[in-house]
This record gives C-alpha cells, structure tokens and sequence, in this order.
C-alpha cells in the first residue's frame, strides 16, 4: 500500500492503528456537520476503517491516516476514492481535520499530494470533490487546489456542490507554476 509525504505530513493507508485518533475526529460534531450532519460512533469509526481497508485491498487507493512527522499525531484524514465508493464513479478527493489543525494549511496540503498520487500513480482523467453547499472552507479548499464549480449533484444521499479538476488543466497548472510533469509522488 502506497505511503505518501508532504513537507509536514506521512500519509499512511487508515487501518485499525488509527482507531483512537479517528474518532477523535470523527466524534466532534464541528467536522461531522457538513459529512453526515451528526458525530460518529464508536462502532461508525470502527466501519469506516473496515470499508477502507477493503478498498485499498480492492483498488490500491482509499483513505489516509494524516500523520504529523514531527508530533507522530493523526491531525486528519483525506482519500482519493471512486464516489460513492463506486468503481464506475470519478476519483473523489476527500479530507477532514481535527478541528485542532484547521486554517495550517494541512488540507491542502495533503490533497495536493493526493492528487499528484491520483493523476501520476493512477492515470486519473479526471478529479472531483464535494461537500455541503454551506461548507465554505472546503470549497475554498477545492478553488485552491485548481479545481472549479460544476454542479449540484446528488451523491452520498444529498445534494452536494461537486468541483472538479481535468489532467489536462492540472497539467497546464503544473506547467504554468514550472513544476516538471507529473511524477509519482515520493512514497
């Protein structure tokens, strides 16, 4: 399974090591408010890393535990994933954060890897995220990573404002900021 860095962050595949700092997460109703609108219980967590251990068993990509280097902390969460976790969806970029570490950068940070992982290691044609309509900051979060407005669609059960970001322009953005093409990112 793929371990991907960042200049702050290991990101390792989530498996049942990250329970405690997962929950933690996943139990704040500030990060639940905009993903299921309620926090997670214990046995919820406990799922959602079943269903993605499966997934990288399935497909070599899903969620990532985001580790501090310096502190060995769990300060998030990201994956990249077929929408609704189905194969014949686009590669969704997806994140949370211990509200802790909101506002450093971490997100974008983190997706920014992701993201070169998913167009390098996967040859994505094509990246989406989504969120809440009301979610502001991950949006912002998506605007930074390149990606533009393109609907509201109905996923995950909701109606959700879905962004999105094609190689092609990823690869103008690259070539525009003077990075080389795309390369899979050090692991």
């Amino acid at each position: 399974m793929t371990i991907l860095h960042t200049q702050r962050l290991r990101l390792e595949p989530l498996n049942d090591s990250h329970f405690d700092g997962l929950y933690a997460i996943n139990r704040r109703p500030e990060v639940m408010r905009y993903i299921t609108g309620q926090p997670d219980t214990p046995e919820q967590t406990t799922a959602m890393i079943e269903r993605t251990k499966a997934q990288w068993a399935l497909c070599g990509y899903s969620w990532w535990a985001y580790i501090d280097i310096d502190s060995g902390a769990l300060v998030g969460t990201g994956c990249v994933q077929n929408i609704e976790r189905n194969p014949l969806n686009p590669l969704e970029l997806g994140w949370r954060l211990h509200p802790d570490h909101w506002g450093q950068g971490y997100a974008t940070e983190a997706a920014r890897t992701m993201m070169r992982f998913a167009f390098a290691a996967l040859d994505a044609q094509l990246l989406c995220a989504v969120c809440h309509q009301e979610n502001a900051d991950s949006a912002a979060v998506m605007e930074r990573l390149g990606m533009r407005f393109i609907s509201i669609e109905h996923w995950y059960q909701r109606d959700l404002a879905v962004y999105g970001i094609s190689r092609e322009k990823w690869l103008a953005v690259q070539a525009a900021a003077g990075s080389a093409a795309p390369t899979t990112p050090r692991v």
